[in-house]
């Protein structure tokens, strides 16, 4: 299939496209109607599997799980369930280990130095 040889990575931070697949399915389903299981294989292209992807609303299986994952706002956070706090957690978790695997320890430096730039210039003591 023509989809398959693109890049499949999520720009969003809160989906995997290849792990959170069946959410993506179900979600098409709800909000267009679409078979996903019919249409790939039909040859949709990349770019509209895309567009589409990017109109998941928030009432579809992947928008609920976006939006437990994405939240951080403690007044919310306090009133989630055991259910949503392990889907968030896991989520967290998931992505830090992502983050470790995928960052070197150049990188880190690096970003540790331009925050303690940024934060020396914010009390005036240079920085530059």
């Amino acid at each position: 299939m023509y989809w398959e040889k693109k890049n499949r990575e999520s720009s969003d931070p809160y989906y995997d496209l290849i792990e959170d697949f069946d959410l993506v399915v179900s979600s098409f389903q709800s909000q267009y109607g679409i078979r996903l299981s019919r249409e790939l294989p039909a040859g949709m292209k990349w770019e509209e599997f895309r567009d589409l992807l990017v109109g998941i609303g928030p009432d579809t299986a992947l928008g609920r799980i976006v939006s437990i994952r994405a939240e951080d706002r403690k007044e919310i956070l306090e009133n989630f369930t055991p259910e949503q706090h392990r889907v968030r957690n896991a989520w967290q978790s998931r992505h830090a280990e992502f983050v470790k695997a995928h960052t070197s320890k150049a990188q880190v430096d690096a970003q540790m130095q331009a925050m303690k730039m940024a934060f020396m210039r914010m009390a005036g003591l240079g920085g530059d």
